[in-house]
């Protein structure tokens, strides 16, 4: 989400760029109200939409639907929002693309279920109608002429594979599984700042959102009003330069473990969530403290854990995980100067060069992520334009092959640019998505135009599309996903920040940018049986 002050976990897991989803703050409540339909019903399952309408005064930053379904209902997909399963409750909010709606504008999403239908529709906790009652689904009006959606998107798990290429050390002993997971926080900084830790996420089996202690125990946030209040301090003491601390993950959780240096993080507690940091907003308590954070799932199918760089680079650590079989896979390792290396490198960019932010006492403690320094007034919103408008127009005339499945090779979509539109059709010639050109701002979010559903045609393609573009291999590799490291991020104008960091990675693994992941390119672990694992907080 871009161009906020602050930032709330949602209860929510993505999985794209990260485990967990984070929605914006809205600056006030703005009225709106909200439409449920059905758009077909073809006896053994149906397809509903819903269309937000910003009625209000003020634009909207962020939304959130929920139904109820009756005994036997199921969904089964969805697209263009999130979805948390409780019960027979279900709660949809927003994508990080489409949060924002402005006065008199509307956003729509979809679904497609069986049995029952919903009913009890709310839009931000108020009747969706805006009146006292919920919004009734309306009966189609036609057959469906084509068959609806099939594919179940996951709620929990997250989308992209496990890195195939996680450097493993040999069997070791290791405990037996239990109901929690320990993880040990490593400080091999050389710093001599007081560590603080915190382990915030979602509960996945409730929905709930809160945090965990040292022991492993979840609580949930309560408290919170119109206007963000001090959240309670959840600090756990982290280790000292050279020490560990061991903490605990319960299962069916979701979210960030957050590590401080010298100074405790400022969160707050408002009526949707938990305002998280975002230093590179203006006013934002935590813009001059060094922190960084790891984002995961633990749940039935095992652990994810991955190091991000998607918002911004600061503190170079480690992230491993040790299953059952007594194998540790880890990545996220920078090589020996690699954090002072990209700092060198972004600053010796005019371009990239103020996205270097420097403390008063000379620490540095981030490079901020292009798109959030492009937020931030710290580069040019427009960067990218004239690439991107090379890259789209060089499929005037000639085909884009877009492959995304691995282990599908024959699935591929041909694509074409007629104008700013680039139209994709499949097999057998038909049209099945279409791309309005980006701007520089939807391809450093792979957000807006590149907004990715989580569906088996247009999610993978936009996916597909945005690393390619992020990279620079759009009108040079006519085939996608394609080529190496070796041909990443060498057209003109570049992503230097990407670039720099994968290149100062052990293993060139890193999460530069949301979709990293395609093409395995992710720092991230995962293991179905986890007994043990691990963050190193790496010398810098």
């Amino acid at each position: 989400m871009r161009r906020q002050r602050s930032f709330i976990l949602s209860g929510v897991v993505a999985v794209v760029v990260g485990i967990t989803t984070w929605i914006a703050l809205p600056a006030s409540a703005a009225a709106a109200t909200a439409t449920l339909r059905t758009v077909s019903d073809w006896g053994s399952g149906w397809q509903a939409e819903v269309t937000i309408k910003n009625t209000g005064a003020d634009a909207m930053s962020s939304w959130k639907v929920e139904v109820d379904l009756p005994d036997g209902g199921a969904i089964g997909s969805y697209w263009d929002a999130d979805l948390v399963t409780a019960g027979s409750h279900r709660t949809f909010t927003n994508r990080g693309w489409n949060g924002s709606v402005a006065v008199g504008s509307t956003v729509t999403f979809g679904f497609v279920g069986s049995g029952g239908k919903p009913a009890n529709c709310k839009l931000n906790g108020a009747p969706c109608s805006g009146a006292g009652e919920a919004t009734p689904t309306t009966a189609p009006t036609v057959a469906p002429t084509t068959k609806a959606p099939t594919t179940t998107a996951p709620t929990v798990a997250p989308t992209t594979k496990a890195p195939t290429t996680a450097p493993t050390t040999k069997p070791a002993d290791v405990p037996p599984a239990g109901s929690t997971l320990p993880v040990a926080v490593r400080n091999e900084t050389g710093r001599g700042d007081n560590v603080f830790l915190y382990v915030l996420g979602t509960n996945l089996t409730t929905g709930k959102l809160g945090y965990v202690n040292a022991a492993g125990a979840f609580t949930a946030w309560t408290g919170g009003g119109p206007v963000p209040a001090p959240a309670p301090d959840v600090a756990i003491a982290g280790p000292a330069d050279g020490a560990t601390t061991t903490l605990k993950l319960p299962k069916n959780l979701s979210g960030r473990l957050y590590m401080s240096f010298g100074q405790k993080l400022d969160f707050r507690l408002t009526t949707d969530g938990l305002v998280q940091p975002a230093p590179w907003a203006g006013g934002d308590p935590n813009r001059d403290i060094l922190f960084d954070w790891s984002e995961f799932t633990l749940n039935d199918s095992g652990l994810w854990l991955n190091s991000s760089q998607v918002d911004m680079f600061a503190v170079p650590h480690v992230v491993s995980v040790t299953g059952g079989d007594g194998r540790t896979a880890k990545t996220g390792e920078v090589k020996a100067g690699g954090r002072q290396r990209v700092i060198d490198a972004v600053k010796a960019s005019p371009d990239f060069a103020r996205s270097v932010v420097t403390r008063g006492d000379g620490t540095v403690l981030r490079v901020l992520a292009p798109g959030k320094a492009a937020d931030a007034g710290l580069m040019s919103p427009t960067y990218l334009d004239s690439y991107i408008t090379s890259a789209w127009n060089a499929y005037a005339g000639k085909n884009l092959t877009v492959v995304p499945f691995t282990d599908r090779p024959d699935t591929r979509f041909l694509g074409r640019t007629t104008g700013n539109v680039m139209n994709f059709t499949d097999s057998a010639g038909r049209t099945v998505a279409s791309f309005t050109k980006p701007s520089t701002a939807n391809v450093w979010g792979c957000d807006g135009a590149l907004g990715a559903p989580n569906d088996l045609v247009v999610g993978p393609i936009a996916r597909t599309l945005c690393a390619a573009l992020t990279r620079t291999t759009l009108g040079r590799l006519d085939t996608q996903p394609s080529g190496t490291a070796a041909d990443f991020y060498q057209g003109n104008p570049a992503n230097l920040y990407a670039k720099v960091i994968h290149d100062n990675m052990v293993d060139g693994k890193a999460y530069a940018f949301a979709f990293d992941d395609v093409q395995n390119q992710e720092s991230l672990v995962h293991s179905g049986d986890p007994r043990t694992a691990g963050i190193t907080l790496s010398q810098f």
